[in-house]
């Protein structure tokens, strides 16, 4: 089982969880985080810190997020690994409130 970053993340890309994470298995994209499902050796440290809740088990996703788990294996070898924490974008916190938008994911 692996860790899934679902929508919520979207525009919001805190990178808190990066922090946490033992073997720095975050990729970064232009406007959210998917977690490499290879490297992911499913440790539970980031969940509790990602401010939006954002991140599940790949068993727990809600199934309207279920595309998720593909989303994150797929761009995860695309996206260059993220292994320090970065300021949030400065709207981060307005876009946290926002629902249905993964119309808006960049890849």
């Amino acid at each position: 089982m692996t860790y899934v970053i679902t929508e919520t993340c979207i525009k919001c890309k805190y990178t808190d969880c990066v922090d946490v994470c033992p073997v720095d298995c975050f990729r970064e994209g232009p406007n959210m985080l998917v977690i490499d499902p290879d490297e992911c050796i499913d440790c539970t440290l980031c969940v509790a810190e990602c401010p939006v809740e954002a991140i599940f088990a790949e068993d727990d996703v809600p199934a309207s997020q279920k595309n998720f788990i593909a989303i994150n294996a797929e761009l995860a070898k695309d996206w260059k690994p993220i292994v320090a924490r970065k300021p949030a974008p400065a709207d981060a916190d307005d876009w946290a409130k926002v629902k249905e938008k993964a119309h808006l994911l960049e890849k």
